[in-house]
């Protein structure tokens, strides 16, 4: 069993790294443990007001001395991402790994501000674009090893998720759990792809890693409840965090285990305790239906035209 822990973690001096969804959950929890060991985080928030309090917060409860910059991202919207993207290139020179953390869990359907259902919008297409658009400063880097790296976090969801492309925004039926499930399996098509596609360049120029936490006590199971509209779910929600879930430090630890440690690209890293669903990190492997490469191609293909958002190699 795994016993390796944020503590384990390199210095990161002189890296800047990317995290969704920064301001609460995982993304707060890594943001903190990235930045004491030195790194600039960038915390990409679709409320900057949230970000500022969570950096506050960090910045005020973590003896070290924090380099957070709080940036505008809502991944509900690509003149978001674009408008997020340009702000980086204008500030910065490279990045040195992205961590395309945020994502929504089980809501009523409902559309992103470009027309597509939001927990594929947000949890997939949003990192989709997003990581092509900061392409650019990706393969300027130096990142970890030698190569940046772009960390997706998937979910143990993932299994139950299908890939039905004759109605993938789900305007035909829906099913908020199915939903949730198909954009974590997307998210690992995604990442599995991305490393296939930039092994195929003469030079490659980073390492595509995904992830998931396990059950972890978040906020985004408290924020499904509350979006189902039903009392008793979010009662149910509290209990199942406070009795099964972990905490967010801890799961927050594949994330970190996947941005920095010794991993290859294409890599699946997940809690090595009780059913993969606790415990510090080890690499393992996600269902047969996330390494279908004809799926992979098929997705990446309807991601491009979804998003308007094209990486180098497809040029």
């Amino acid at each position: 069993m795994s016993d390796w822990t944020a503590a384990d973690m390199p210095r990161l001096d002189g890296k800047t790294i990317v995290v969704t969804g920064a301001n609460s959950g995982l993304g707060f929890e890594g943001t903190r443990e990235f930045a004491r060991k030195g790194a600039t985080v960038v915390m990409a928030c679709r409320s900057v007001e949230r970000g500022a309090d969570a950096a506050d917060d960090l910045r005020a409860t973590t003896a070290a001395d924090l380099d957070l910059d709080v940036r505008e991202c809502d991944l509900a919207s690509l003149a978001s991402v674009r408008e997020f993207a340009e702000g980086m290139a204008d500030d910065y020179d490279a990045l040195d790994v992205l961590c395309n953390n945020a994502g929504v869990m089980a809501i009523p359907r409902s559309e992103t501000e470009d027309g597509f259902e939001t927990q594929l919008g947000v949890n997939h297409l949003g990192h989709f674009a997003l990581t092509g658009r900061l392409y650019p400063l990706l393969t300027a880097a130096d990142g970890i090893d030698g190569r940046a790296r772009v960390v997706t976090q998937s979910s143990g969801a993932h299994e139950t998720g299908e890939m039905d492309f004759s109605d993938l925004n789900w305007e035909e039926s829906y099913g908020k759990w199915k939903a949730y499930g198909r954009s974590k399996l997307a998210n690992l098509l995604f990442a599995y792809e991305l490393q296939r596609r930039v092994d195929g360049d003469a030079d490659p120029t980073l390492r595509s890693v995904a992830c998931h936490p396990g059950y972890t006590d978040t906020n985004l199971q408290i924020r499904t409840g509350e979006a189902s509209g039903n009392p008793l779910m979010k009662v149910g929600m509290r209990v199942a965090n406070a009795v099964l879930g972990q905490d967010a430090a801890t799961g927050a630890e594949p994330m970190l285990y996947a941005a920095t440690a010794d991993v290859s690209g294409g890599a699946y890293v997940e809690p090595g305790g009780l059913m993969n669903m606790r415990g510090h990190p080890t690499v393992g492997r996600s269902n047969d239906a996330s390494y279908d490469r004809a799926d992979a191609r098929r997705l990446w293909e309807y991601s491009t035209d979804a998003t308007g958002v094209e990486f180098p190699f497809d040029e």
